[in-house]
């Protein structure tokens, strides 16, 4: 049966045509408009998406780009960012050979060398839906047999290269935090793609693909605390928090993207009662905060002495829940969000492309192809 992508927003009064409009105009503001887009052209062929509160590129927001050209249906604007992504990122040599560089400089100079394993699903699911939407080209631009590989990588690279280590762990089928780490990143997790890629990556690994979804909502529930719907933003194998990066508390940036990424599965593949209690809860503990009060938290609810970085991310997250959610404050967050402007400034990119995501699968607009 065909998914249904209902508009979220008719349930405090806002009709289709309004809402689309809202979309066009973001997706205006993250790619042209002067001042406060967060795409960049590069070459005459590529761009990239500027993380503006590090001035750099990403593959994290090189992929978010490619998923929001798909989804808006602007194949100009893909093959730009995906000629970037595979001119200064993609490895052809070395232990990462096959991986993307997950950070460089606007001129495309490495900052890093090793990957991180959330731009490369996104790159492939992003390829993927492009296949379907627009059909496949030559070379880079056949994106199916593009995606195809990235994927194989994913899961093989320890037979593929030498010295090179697999993004998921063949042992329990979790995505690692980087392929050297066995850990995991609870946002990482995206069954619903997974549940993709068992359609669509090669025949022998679609198995494979099948395990990884189911291990991965099983570990979205494990990493989710029991009172607050809070998750971390690294966690161990069981779901347990690792505190990183000299940080002291848990619930920060990374982590804000589990409850967005739990309504895409829930929108695309149907409720679970684990999304709903943890969507629910944390609908409940932020019912009464404010956005610019907003801190890190531990995952008990207490505050850290530090202010969220990405405020707009925590609101959008919150409204995302409301299509996992049934408790009382789901038209509140609706509201909430929709009076809410996109982020402006320094720190506009990561809220605003969580933002972004966050619009298209309330409106009904986030699909799959």
């Amino acid at each position: 049966m065909a998914p249904v992508y209902p508009n979220q927003f008719a349930r405090i009064g806002i009709g289709d045509k309004e809402v689309r409009s809202r979309i066009e105009d973001c997706f205006h503001t993250l790619f042209f408009d002067p001042g406060e887009r967060i795409y960049q052209e590069v070459d005459k062929d590529s761009a990239c998406i500027v993380d503006t509160g590090n001035i750099d590129a990403r593959t994290e927001g090189m992929s978010y780009g490619m998923m929001m050209c798909v989804q808006m249906d602007r194949q100009d604007l893909f093959d730009r960012l995906w000629q970037f992504s595979m001119r200064y990122m993609h490895q052809s040599h070395g232990v990462y050979s096959g991986y993307f560089a997950w950070s460089v400089q606007l001129d495309g100079r490495h900052n890093a060398e090793g990957p991180a394993p959330d731009g490369e699903e996104y790159f492939a699911m992003a390829l993927l839906f492009a296949a379907a939407r627009w059909g496949n080209r030559e070379g880079i631009f056949n994106y199916a047999a593009q995606a195809r590989e990235i994927l194989r990588h994913c899961l093989h690279q320890a037979e593929m290269v030498p010295g090179g280590r697999a993004m998921w762990d063949a042992r329990n089928h979790l995505i690692r935090f980087v392929p050297e780490a066995d850990f995991s990143d609870p946002s990482y997790h995206l069954p619903h793609f997974y549940t993709l890629f068992a359609r669509l990556s090669n025949e022998e690994d679609r198995g494979l693909w099948e395990q990884a979804a189911a291990a991965s909502r099983t570990y979205i529930a494990a990493s989710t605390h029991p009172v607050t719907g809070m998750s971390p933003e690294y966690a161990e194998y069981d779901g347990t928090p690792r505190l990183m990066f000299g940080k002291t508390f848990e619930y920060y940036s990374d982590a804000y993207r589990v409850a967005i990424n739990a309504a895409l599965d829930t929108l695309w593949f149907g409720q679970r009662g684990e999304y709903r209690s943890m969507a629910n809860r944390l609908q409940d503990f932020f019912h009464d905060k404010q956005e610019d009060s907003y801190m890190a938290y531990h995952l008990d609810g207490s505050p850290a002495k530090e202010p969220a970085m990405h405020p707009l991310a925590i609101t959008s997250a919150l409204a995302a829940a409301s299509i996992a959610a049934d408790g009382p404050f789901t038209e509140m967050y609706l509201r909430h969000f929709w009076d809410s402007p996109l982020r402006q400034g320094k720190r506009r990119y990561y809220d605003n492309c969580l933002y972004f995501f966050s619009l298209l699968m309330l409106a009904g607009a986030y699909r799959m192809y």
